[in-house]
């Protein structure tokens, strides 16, 4: 094993073992970074490390260090690629799941087999994010899962929706629109901007509610549209199509 795959971060913060989950401790939001290619680690690595509210506590160079990683540290947020040796990202997921892992996994992907994104939703992603996303944004989407928020990127969300769906018919169409006939217009709001791939914190400011009120509506949307993920809530939007 190389320096750094599969070890914890000397100047990682947080002791391996006092993570446990979003939320779980004060301090920095404690990521496991996972992906095959050493420059790409060291560049999340240093990206992540710049921001005084993130910790890299380890890294990873496929999914069999993962699992045993984030077990053994306890990570609040994980950035997993999919295509690794060995044992790839989705496999991984799926082990840390079902072994109780309370860590919330964001799928990287470069989006060139969209098949494995909506793998990555059913196996209990927190999100999923193109490679080239902006620093910031990366930043920023960390943040949000560990939140409690899905991160879903906006590019990747409008050609994950392209990708999966099949040619439209008017009984789709009748049927998605008589579900949205049943929202409440800031409902409707709400279920545009989650299309858009917007999380609750960007919706907030461009609807100019409060948080907690987002979160009531996007919690009415699943409800309403029997929708699992906010990918679903898109989904229904576009089957419905402009007026």
């Amino acid at each position: 094993m190389g320096s750094g795959a599969g070890a914890a971060v000397p100047d990682g913060g947080a002791p391996a073992g006092s993570g446990g989950g979003p939320g779980a401790v004060p301090g920095p939001v404690r990521v496991v970074v996972v992906d095959d290619d050493a420059l790409v680690r060291a560049g999340l690595r240093l990206i992540l490390g710049g921001d005084p509210g993130l910790s890299v506590v380890g890294e990873c160079a496929d999914g069999q260090e993962a699992v045993a990683e984030v077990l053994r540290l306890r990570p609040d947020v994980v950035l997993m690629d999919v295509r690794m040796p060995r044992v790839d990202g989705l496999t991984a997921l799926r082990t840390l799941r079902a072994r109780g892992s309370a860590a919330r996994v964001v799928v990287l992907t470069t989006f060139d087999a969209d098949e494995l994104v909506l793998r990555a939703l059913r196996e209990g992603a927190a999100g999923f994010l193109l490679k080239d996303t902006p620093p910031a944004q990366l930043v920023d989407a960390v943040r949000r899962v560990a939140a409690g928020e899905p991160a879903l990127s906006p590019t990747v969300t409008a050609q994950l929706i392209a990708s999966v769906a099949q040619p439209q018919d008017a009984g789709r169409r009748v049927a998605a629109r008589r579900l949205l006939a049943g929202l409440t217009p800031r409902e409707r709001d709400v279920a545009l901007a989650v299309a858009e791939g917007l999380s609750n914190t960007e919706i907030a400011a461009q609807l100019h509610l409060g948080l907690a009120t987002v979160k009531t509506h996007v919690g009415h949307l699943y409800a309403k549209l029997g929708a699992a993920n906010r990918v679903q809530v898109a989904r229904v939007v576009h089957d419905a199509g402009r007026p």
